[in-house]
């Protein structure tokens, strides 16, 4: 098994945590999980471009750029 491969499951569970943390009416929370959210990109992104999953490495770039708005206007 190729090491990358695994990137997967560490990308969806910050993924799945980071969502949970932003519905947070706590504003720490809510940066947490916009954080958590960027370095899930991160992992998505290097496991997409072992698989050759293009659509996935853009989407994670856009999805990237949304977080870092949400960073920056999080309250």
């Amino acid at each position: 098994m190729d090491y990358l491969d695994v990137l997967q499951w560490p990308a969806m569970v910050l993924t799945v945590a980071a969502a949970y943390l932003v519905a947070s009416r706590a504003a720490h929370k809510r940066a947490v999980g916009f954080w958590l959210f960027l370095a899930g990109n991160v992992l998505w992104v290097l496991w997409g471009f072992h698989d050759h999953a293009w659509a996935l490495v853009g989407l994670q770039f856009c999805l990237a750029a949304l977080n870092i708005r949400g960073v920056y206007k999080n309250e």
